[in-house]
């Protein structure tokens, strides 16, 4: 038996999961870490962090499993897109790298959109936000001259990770997509672009197709993870499409719903659907894409809930369980680090509204959870308003997918049947996908046939779904009322 190694690394965790060549699961591992807030607006991580979540992962899976390191066929890591990690000429880290969620980048997004909008729009199918690797760029070479004058190369998480297992410089398209400096339409890094923010084309990565081998894990990666020397690694790709992949979506009209640090709905198509609301990535299978709309901060919020006022998820969930759809008029909005669909705006803010003396933790609970689920329908709305056909059934992803509580909420919010697989996690689609680059597996599809399998279906309750309606109502109009306010701060 050969087994397969894939592991993510999300906005606060890293998992690995170790796949047989017969398409099951053979062992699991989550390593949490932190993000740091250093200041307003600031979402940072540490590069150490990720490598030791790396090597005490591997080290849990080969414990956990008793494979030995040399039935591992091949590696493949995957990362939230646009996590950017600047280094000097040694290849050394300068600096913590800016997460795609830091919004201090809102002066320079606001006027690379004012000065070359519909450039960097006609390029990137994207217009300029904090989330994209640009702006972030020229933020640093504005607010930090000295460090970004000693920028040779630029990392992107994923890559930073390999890099450490294999010594290899280099990017996939889907990943450098992401950056709003490459060509979407040529697939190249493009010069314009990377002027905009002093970076020339020779600090970024080289940029190769996901399924490519890359290289293989050198002598000192080895003593670190305890991986065998000459074990191949992938190029590997960002966390949503593998997400996607994991899920079985490989058809035209196959559609997502992400309960992960961010929450995004996705649809697979066979075109981009440029629109300043929308974000467009190539799929992994050539012709496809997975364009979506997103919110920021989706199990994000359920984990800063969790984090700064106590308690596990367990507890909490059963607390919340017990208290009525609309918590009695306490709402929760979850713009913590600002919001992406429908309104692309960074200065919005996270807030509790309609609090009583009555409302319980419970109450609060079951608000975050609400929250995101409203949000999420946000985002449904403005798809729905662009007529792209998909399925009836949407695949539920995503940590939040785990909670039952959680998706039977999603599901009467959105209205639609929600169905979950036994794991849809980013890192079954990276060992997916090195079995893939390795001849393990045919192609994607074979793939998906062999190692997607359904969990559970949740039917959403059309007396719940209607209830939720006349509750949206009043969460756009806080919306509409509180935007104003945040933007003057």
């Amino acid at each position: 038996m050969k087994y397969l190694l894939g592991i993510d690394f999300g906005g606060g965790a890293s998992k690995a999961t170790l796949l047989g060549e017969d398409g099951n699961i053979v062992a699991e591992n989550t390593v949490e870490y932190p993000t740091l807030y250093v200041e307003a607006g600031a979402c940072e991580q540490s590069s150490t962090d990720w490598i030791s979540a790396l090597c005490e992962n591997v080290g849990a899976i080969l414990s956990k499993s008793g494979v030995l390191p040399s039935d591992i066929a091949a590696v493949a890591i995957d990362s939230a897109t646009h996590t950017s990690l600047v280094c000097d000429g040694d290849f050394k880290p300068l600096r913590n790298a800016i997460h795609w969620t830091d919004t201090r980048s809102r002066a320079q997004a606001k006027a690379l959109y004012e000065k070359y909008g519909e450039q960097i729009f006609e390029k990137t199918f994207h217009k300029p936000d904090t989330i994209w690797t640009l702006p972030q760029l020229l933020w640093l070479r504005e607010t930090e001259p000295e460090l970004f004058s000693r920028v040779k190369y630029i990392f992107f998480e994923k890559d930073y990770i390999r890099y450490f297992l294999t010594g290899v410089f280099c990017t996939d398209y889907i990943e450098a997509e992401g950056s709003m400096l490459f060509d979407c339409r040529t697939l190249e890094w493009d010069a314009e672009l990377c002027s905009m923010c002093g970076v020339d084309i020779s600090m970024l990565p080289p940029v190769r197709k996901p399924m490519d081998v890359i290289g293989s894990v050198t002598e000192d990666a080895s003593a670190a993870t305890g991986l065998c020397v000459g074990t191949p690694v992938i190029c590997g790709t960002t966390d949503t499409v593998m997400e996607v992949f994991a899920s079985g979506a490989v058809e035209k009209g196959d559609i997502t719903v992400k309960l992960a640090t961010a929450g995004r709905i996705c649809v697979i198509t066979d075109k981009p659907y440029p629109d300043r609301h929308m974000i467009n990535y190539s799929h992994i299978i050539d012709g496809l894409w997975y364009p979506g709309t997103a919110t920021k901060a989706a199990a994000a919020s359920y984990r800063w809930y969790r984090d700064t006022f106590g308690g596990d998820y367990r507890e909490l969930d059963a607390g919340a369980a017990e208290v009525a759809i609309g918590c009695d008029g306490l709402m929760f909005h979850p713009y913590l680090n600002g919001e992406l669909t429908p309104y692309a705006d960074p200065q919005l803010c996270g807030s509790f509204t309609g609090v009583r003396a009555t409302h319980t933790r419970g109450h609060f609970t079951r608000a975050v959870l609400e929250g995101v689920s409203l949000s999420l329908l946000d985002c449904k709305t403005y798809l729905d308003g662009l007529d792209i056909s998909y399925n009836k059934q949407a695949t539920l992803i995503g940590g939040g997918a785990k909670g039952k509580l959680w998706k039977q909420i999603t599901a009467d919010v959105l209205g639609i049947t929600l169905r979950t697989t036994e794991s849809s996690d980013s890192s079954l689609g990276s060992a997916m996908l090195a079995g893939i680059a390795v001849g393990v597996f045919k192609d994607a599809k074979s793939a998906a046939a062999l190692c997607v399998k359904q969990d559970s279906v949740t039917y959403p309750n059309p007396e719940n779904t209607e209830k939720y309606r006349r509750i949206f109502e009043d969460y756009k109009k806080i919306h509409d009322a509180l935007a104003p306010i945040y933007r003057e701060r």
